[in-house]
């Protein structure tokens, strides 16, 4: 049985083997069989229900900042969350869907005098992202200031963790093993001054752009923090800012980034990654642990 998802949902966007490289924030990665685009989160229960009736694979995207998806795409369903981005904020609490970027999360948060998430100020990913990883920078996490999440279970079930039951370490919670879908965060922040608040999250993004190279294409920081090391200076140390594969290169900015300056691929990408790790190794005995997620078929 040949099965159509753009015939069977026609109330949101759905598109049929389109190439992941539209959307993710390093330009690279093959097609998905089907990408959905929906807007509610009875729509997202409504997909995963029918695709694990087909027994068709489901993944679930933010904005693709911190990922790489390989050059053979993605089968099944991918399922994009951006289109459920509304913020909205009930006194010392900001509520954000999934889709919601991280970045405008922390101007709402700002605009209502609310404080805590100016570590967040800077980050490219999504809300659902944020708390699948438990995004950080600057020495703020998300588990620092998330109060719960409602996610989608694997049991089809819409519910609401708390903060404990997410059991967050560093670029983790609990939602990498359970297999669920976030579909909204709330975070209990604090009151604030707006001009300071304001002044802390331009002093972070002026760090931010004179130290990391956001004039190129990347998935941010590749790798995890070894413990009593920095993942930048070790790569730094040994040697690889510059190191190319194709169009992939290690930032002469910033060692703990990966750019593409070259129509680069995930394939070129990965043979970088791998060519780090494999130095790094070497030289000091440290395995650098990729903190960007790797998914999708090879070619």
């Amino acid at each position: 049985m040949t099965v159509d998802l753009t015939t069977k949902f026609t109330d949101f966007k759905i598109l049929k083997h389109e190439p992941l490289a539209h959307y993710s924030w390093t330009k690279t990665g093959g097609p998905a069989d089907f990408l959905a685009f929906p807007e509610t989160d009875q729509q997202v229960e409504e997909l995963v229900q029918y695709a694990d009736q087909l027994h068709m694979p489901v993944t679930v995207l933010g904005n693709a900042s911190n990922l790489i998806v390989r050059d053979g795409g993605i089968r099944g369903l991918t399922i994009i969350l951006t289109a459920m981005h509304a913020i909205h904020v009930d006194g010392d609490r900001v509520l954000a869907e999934a889709g919601a970027a991280y970045i405008e999360t922390t101007k709402v948060a700002q605009q209502a005098g609310l404080t805590g998430l100016e570590f967040a100020a800077g980050i490219p990913g999504s809300i659902g992202g944020g708390v699948f990883m438990n995004a950080g920078a600057y020495g703020g996490e998300t588990e620092y200031v998330l109060e719960s999440a409602t996610v989608l279970t694997q049991e089809h079930t819409v519910e609401v963790w708390s903060h404990d039951q997410l059991e967050f370490g560093y670029r983790h919670s609990s939602i990498q093993d359970r297999d669920a879908i976030v579909l909204a965060a709330t975070f209990k922040l604090r009151p604030g001054n707006k001009c300071l608040i304001q002044h802390e999250m331009n002093h972070l993004n002026y760090l931010r752009k004179s130290k990391q190279p956001l004039e190129y294409p990347s998935c941010g920081s590749v790798f995890k923090r070894p413990k009593g090391h920095f993942a930048g200076k070790l790569i730094h140390e040994a040697g690889l800012q510059g190191y190319r594969a194709g169009g992939a290169e290690v930032s002469k900015k910033h060692a703990g980034f990966i750019v593409n300056v070259d129509h680069a691929t995930a394939t070129d990408y990965l043979h970088v990654i791998q060519h780090v790790q494999a130095t790094v190794f070497r030289q000091t005995g440290i395995h650098l642990e990729t903190e960007v997620r790797i998914i999708g078929e090879s070619n």
